[in-house]
């Protein structure tokens, strides 16, 4: 592997879709052209993924790969977000202002009590 580019985010996106596309159309059965073009496709897909690892092209590899990562941002900063709030949920409660929707966070087990928003100065009160 001396040399060669290695396994990026791209790289491993493209061989992780074709195995699914390849397990995809193991359960096509009919017709059979579709079944052997999902099949194609997928295969295509590995192979491609296997053609970037070992390409010693590395300022090729590596400007397909920033673009790839700039074009999923929104999507891979979405899913941060909520692997975030769902490790949050385990110590605090998460509310909603009733003013202005501004979220929350309150440590869990402090009973009933007067939450005050910090944007908006709403009070309301909720349990924990």
């Amino acid at each position: 592997m001396q040399g060669r580019y290695g396994l990026d985010r791209l790289s491993q996106v493209m061989m992780i879709a074709g195995l699914i596309v390849v397990l995809i159309a193991a359960f096509v059965r009919r017709p059979l052209l579709l079944s052997n073009l999902i099949y194609l496709v997928g295969v295509v897909l590995v192979i491609l993924g296997y053609v970037r690892v070992f390409s010693r092209n590395h300022q090729k590899r590596y400007a397909e790969n920033e673009k790839f990562m700039q074009l999923t941002s929104g999507i891979r900063r979405l899913f941060g977000k909520e692997k975030y709030m769902m490790k949050q949920r385990k110590d605090y409660r998460i509310f909603s202002c009733p003013g202005c929707k501004q979220k929350i966070r309150i440590p869990k087990g402090k009973g009933k009590i007067e939450i005050t928003c910090p944007k908006c100065h709403t009070k309301f009160i909720k349990k924990t």
